[in-house]
C-alpha cells in the first residue's frame, strides 16, 4: 500500500501570526507547544493527518550537524532563512526504524532515527505526553523539501474528534503539488518514499498515494493547473478537502480573505496564505457499500 500523509510543515516567521490566519480562514488551531529544541508549533487536525504550524522559538540555536534533530530543525532555521510555507512532506510510519532501514537500502537515507517527547494539550486543556519517532530521507531534485516518516508513540494521546471539527467543514488533505526544474529526475526518490508508482501527468509526475495524490511538476505547469505565479521549487500547493466548497468560499469573502474559484477549486493564493497556496476542493462522495 501507498505511505499515507501523517502531517505536512508549514513554516513561518511569525507563528501567532500565522496561527491568526489559519483560524480566520476557518482552521480550528490548536494550543502553542514547544519542542525540546527550541521550535514551536500549533496544530491544524484532521483525521489521521494534520498540519504543523511551526516557528522557531525565542532562543532557538541550530542543532550542529551530527545531531539526529538535525535534518528537522536544521533544515527549518535554512528554509526560514529563505521563505515562509510549505517546508515538509511527513508520511505515517508504523515502525519508524524499519523505514530508516529501508530508506538507507534505497540510497536515500543514511540518517539516524530520531525519538523525542514533548507535552500536548487536549481541546479541553488537560495536559498529555506525546512522542515521536523519526526517520528521514533526501533526495538531491528536491533539496529545498524535507522528507521523514513519523511514528506516533502515544497516539492515543495525539489524536482528538473534537479538534478535528473545524468552521469552514475542512475535512483532510487531498493532495499536495511540488514544484521541481526536472520532475523526472525527482521521480525514482519519490516513488521510493511514497511506496507508489510514478504515473506521467501534462508538465510531470503523479503519485496516488492513500487517499492522497501528489503530483510533482515544472514551475509553468503549476502556474497553469492553479493559474498562480510560477513557483519555486519545492513543496508549493495544498489542497484541502471540504464538506461544502460554496460554504468554504462565503466564509472566506465575508471575513475579506482573497480567494478565487478555477477549475473545481476555491484558492487562498502563496501570498495570502503566507507561502502556501491552499486550494480548497470538495470532498469526494463517500461510496455506499
Amino acid at each position: 500500500m501507498p505511505r499515507a500523509i501523517d502531517h505536512l510543515v508549514v513554516a513561518a516567521h511569525d507563528l501567532e501570526a500565522q496561527a491568526a490566519l489559519y483560524r480566520r480562514l476557518g482552521f480550528q488551531v490548536g494550543a502553542r507547544n514547544r519542542h525540546p529544541w527550541g521550535t514551536e508549533n500549533h496544530i491544524v487536525q484532521f483525521d489521521g493527518a494534520f498540519l504543523e504550524l511551526i516557528g522557531l522559538g525565542e532562543g532557538f540555536v541550530a542543532p550542529p550537524a551530527s545531531e539526529p534533530v538535525y535534518p528537522f530543525a536544521g533544515f527549518l532555521a535554512r528554509y526560514l532563512g529563505r521563505r515562509e510555507g510549505l517546508a515538509m512532506m511527513v508520511m505515517r510510519s508504523a515502525d519508524a526504524e524499519v523505514d530508516r532501514r529501508g530508506f538507507e537500502a534505497a540510497g536515500i537515507g543514511g540518517f539516524a532515527r530520531f525519538d523525542f517527547a514533548r507535552k500536548g494539550r487536549r481541546p479541553d486543556g488537560r495536559e498529555v505526553e506525546v512522542a515521536f519517532s523519526l526517520a528521514f530521507a533526501a533526495s538531491p531534485a528536491l533539496p529545498e523539501t524535507g522528507f521523514f516518516v513519523c511514528q506516533q508513540r502515544f497516539p492515543e494521546n495525539f489524536w482528538s474528534r473534537a479538534a478535528q471539527i473545524h468552521p469552514n467543514g475542512a475535512l483532510g488533505v487531498a493532495g499536495l503539488t511540488l514544484v521541481c526544474d526536472e520532475p523526472d529526475q525527482a521521480a525514482p526518490f519519490l516513488a521510493a518514499f511514497l511506496d507508489a508508482p510514478a504515473q506521467a501527468i501534462p508538465g510531470g509526475v503523479a503519485f496516488a498515494g492513500d487517499g492522497t495524490q501528489v503530483e510533482c511538476v515544472t514551475s509553468e505547469a503549476y502556474a497553469a493547473h492553479y493559474g498562480a505565479p510560477a513557483a519555486a521549487a519545492g513543496l508549493a500547493a495544498l489542497r484541502i478537502a471540504v464538506a461544502d466548497l460554496d460554504a468554504a468560499q462565503k466564509r472566506l469573502a465575508e471575513i475579506g480573505i482573497g480567494a478565487r474559484r478555477r477549475a473545481g477549486m476555491t484558492i487562498a493564493d502563496a501570498g495570502t496564505a503566507m507561502g502556501a497556496l491552499i486550494a480548497f476542493v470538495e470532498a469526494a462522495p463517500v461510496r455506499s457499500a
